[in-house]
């Protein structure tokens, strides 16, 4: 993994795993201990619970792990395979947390209750009214709210402070001026009307201020837990996608079931039906159908035979296949796709990683701003009272959780939707150039097209049939290695079985081939190989010719014993998602470009086909990404969508980068977002995610900072009950925790498409004859 710092020969990136954290003032703290170190750039994630730091190699992990523990928290080095139990532990938090808010609920409201009837009808007292009310409150404020005053005091033991102190504070405050308002207070006011009892509990024991505090702090911590949970959910699913056992083939022949993760590059091991595929490889033996669609989204099964490649973590639904290893462990799809979900759901925005220094200052501020608060009213002829009140307002509804989690649990959530779809965001940066990009280039050749050549039609001369030809042509074509030949003769075998022997073969360099079939001298190829020996093609072949060649197919001429027999037309043909794709991306606003090393004519009319409004044609594999400056120079903001492996460069070089097909390490270095659904609707579906997750961040942020701002006034005037107060700071996480979650309802604009590509040979065997591309 590339250092984000620049200096790879000289740096080494670590992930810890920091507990204790609870507010974004803790993430805040933490970071500014690891900063602190010589050699040390450190971002944590109070999210996610991660921090990733980027050291000098004379950093050890245990300085790192150090400067955490000092700063008042718990830190361990975050392994790959923790990631389950990581998710069980998260479980246990929520249902202690859930069993704490389950007592305090089922407390404070009868406590609330009997609190605003004795606000209100102050008559309905009884004698030790007072000693009920602590009784109900007690178990709340001591036990429930435990984990509040633990964290308080570890962070004061270190003199920092977080949110915890903060609720802390507020439950101990309002218990402490209850416990002396009971023994110097003989009888509650009851000159104030009922209404202003109720908003500004003037005269009232705030038992239930405390109570209401910390069943509302709990409350958002658990929807907390619960919403961490189901974020990460495709995280834990894409790691528990790894088998767990291997059946490996010895060199004697037998089998040995041995732990997964101690298979070694180059063994073979056998997978039977209904097993997962246990790592990357290359099939060396059988026949068999996999479910691709846990790692790539695509719903319909692959068919894969010898020389075919697998990816570990899928299914095989039938049959039966030796594989030999080509990737084993860090280096598989499946753990390069694990860690692009981690990296972009540890991602922030440069705005939240202010929002996180802010809020390791806010702290002791609002704490300032409290007291101040209780000053000020003293000063100006107020009650203690009421002072009391509004001071103890300040101190609960500023706590500011909903900064530390809004860009975040946004991220998480839109990148576990997104992994399900086939949509892997390696972060934010990526979603903020989804905002400007207005033009969107296509690789034709293995993004835009399949990447292989396919017989697409054939013409015959007069007085042939349309067998003899394929027939007479496949046999030829067998004995070559070019890709046009490959295609020719896998369609006629498809079509008519066993081929007859080709003798005497001859290839012609970049013209075509000759040799003997069934006694006959065949010639295929280019027609100057034919026109070079004399032979003339018919009129009505001719025009042919010229029109096929026009649409940009490649056209072969069959001759034999010097008389043309047929025409053969050949194309990589265009993925039928693709022009669908473009609809949409030209629906989103934006314009299209083909960019090609085909000829021109060729380029046009792939470009026709799919409905792009421009083409850049033959432009060489390394002058990509200078077409890509080309275009940013003409002042545009331009993603390229490429297969990820010889496009790489203009990846990097558009400003958003989007690799399709299977995930690459070329395409994972070089993009911004990686698309494993072989579906070209996954662009502007992965486009349109993007763009949805950056808007639900703003708002959060605009959520955040708009309640903050205008809550803190309207608590410091003595406009807002504390419980009133605490319930509107327990809402605030909420509503940026539950609008995050509408990601998860994310649905694209399209479905992917469940059509699998023509096969050449229902082709040949007379398929329409609009499905084409260039070759």
């Amino acid at each position: 993994m590339t250092s984000t710092m620049g200096r790879a020969s000289t740096a080494r990136e670590v992930e810890l795993a920091v507990a204790g954290m609870t507010c974004a003032a803790c993430s805040a703290r933490v970071e500014r201990k690891l900063n602190k170190l010589d050699g040390v750039q450190a971002s944590v994630n109070y999210a996610t619970g991660q921090a990733r730091v980027v050291a000098e190699l004379q950093v050890d992990d245990q300085a790192l792990i150090d400067a955490v523990v000092h700063a008042g928290y718990g830190a361990e080095l975050a392994r790959p395979e923790r990631v389950g139990a990581q998710a069980e532990d998260g479980t246990d938090r929520a249902r202690a947390l859930w069993w704490r808010l389950v007592v305090a609920v089922v407390l404070f409201v009868p406590l609330a209750d009997l609190s605003i009837t004795f606000t209100v009808l102050p008559e309905w007292r009884f004698p030790g009214w007072q000693w009920v009310l602590l009784a109900l409150a007690a178990p709340v404020i001591g036990w429930a709210a435990w984990p509040f005053h633990r964290a308080a005091a570890a962070r004061a033991r270190h003199r920092a402070a977080s949110m915890d102190t903060l609720v802390s504070l507020g439950i101990l405050a309002a218990t402490g001026w209850s416990v002396y308002a009971m023994f110097v207070q003989s009888e509650r006011a009851t000159e104030a009307s009922g209404l202003a009892l109720l908003l500004r509990s003037e005269g009232a024991l705030y038992l239930e201020v405390a109570a209401g505090l910390a069943t509302f702090v709990l409350a958002g911590r658990y929807f907390e837990a619960k919403a961490a949970r189901a974020a990460g959910a495709a995280l834990r699913e894409l790691a528990a996608l790894r088998a767990k056992d291997v059946t490996v083939v010895l060199d004697d022949g037998t089998v040995q079931s041995i732990p997964a993760e101690e298979l070694r590059v180059g063994q073979r091991f056998l997978v039977r039906p209904g097993e997962t595929i246990a790592t990357d490889g290359r099939v060396a033996d059988g026949a068999a159908t996999v479910d691709t669609s846990a790692m790539t989204g695509e719903s319909v099964p692959a068919e894969v035979g010898p020389d075919d490649v697998v990816i570990g973590g899928t299914v095989l639904l039938n049959g039966s296949i030796v594989v030999e290893a080509t990737s084993v462990g860090r280096d598989t799809q499946l753990a390069a796709m694990v860690r692009l979900v981690a990296d972009a759901q540890t991602g922030e925005a440069a705005v939240q990683r202010l929002a996180d220094r802010i809020c390791g200052y806010f702290v002791p501020a609002v704490i300032a701003l409290s007291l101040l608060t209780f000053v000020a009213w003293l000063l100006l002829g107020g009650a203690v009272e009421p002072a009391f009140g509004a001071a103890l307002a300040v101190l609960v509804i500023a706590c500011p959780c909903a900064l530390g989690l809004a860009t975040p649990t946004a991220l998480m959530v839109a990148s576990g939707r997104g992994a399900r779809l086939g949509i892997f965001i390696k972060g934010y940066q990526a979603l903020e150039s989804t905002r400007t990009i207005d033009t969107v280039v296509l690789d034709k050749t293995g993004t835009v097209t399949f990447g292989r050549m396919s017989l697409v039609e054939l013409a015959c001369a007069n007085g042939v049939e349309r067998r003899e030809l394929l027939r007479t042509a496949g046999a030829l074509e067998e004995a070559s290695e070019h890709p046009v030949a490959a295609a020719i003769s896998t369609a006629a075998r498809n079509e008519l079985g066993a081929l007859p022997r080709v003798t005497a073969f001859r290839n012609e360099a970049g013209l075509g081939a000759t040799g003997v079939v069934d006694g006959a001298e065949v010639i295929a190829g280019r027609a100057k190989l034919l026109v070079d020996r004399g032979i003339e093609l018919p009129t009505d072949l001719e025009r042919r010719r010229r029109d096929w060649e026009e649409q940009g197919r490649t056209t072969v001429v069959v001759a034999q014993d010097r008389q043309v027999i047929g025409l053969l037309a050949l194309a990589d043909l265009v993925k039928p998602s693709a022009r669908e794709a473009v609809a949409l991306l030209h629906g989103l606003g934006l314009r299209t470009v083909l960019l090609t090393g085909d000829n021109t004519t060729t380029a046009e009319a792939v470009a026709v086909e799919i409905g792009v409004g421009e083409c850049i044609a033959e432009v060489l594999p390394g002058d990509k990404a200078e077409a890509i400056r080309r275009l940013q120079a003409q002042g545009r903001v331009v993603a390229m969508v490429g297969d990820g492996i010889n496009d790489a460069p203009a990846l990097a070089t558009a400003d958003l980068g989007m690799a399709v097909g299977t995930g690459t390490d070329v395409a994972i270095d070089a993009a911004d977002l990686i698309l494993v659904r072989d579906d070209l609707t996954v662009v502007p579906d992965a486009l349109t995610l993007a763009r949805a997750t950056l808007r639900t961040i703003r708002g959060n942020l605009f959520w955040a900072f708009g309640y903050n701002v205008a809550a803190i006034p309207l608590a410091a005037l003595g406009l807002l009950n504390p419980l009133i107060a605490g319930a509107a700071m327990a809402v605030s996480s909420l509503f940026v925790v539950s609008n995050s979650l509408r990601l998860r309802r994310f649905s694209p604009a399209t479905t992917p498409d469940t059509a699998p590509p023509p096969a050449p040979a229902a082709l040949a065997a007379g398929g329409p004859e609009d499905r084409h591309a260039s070759a």
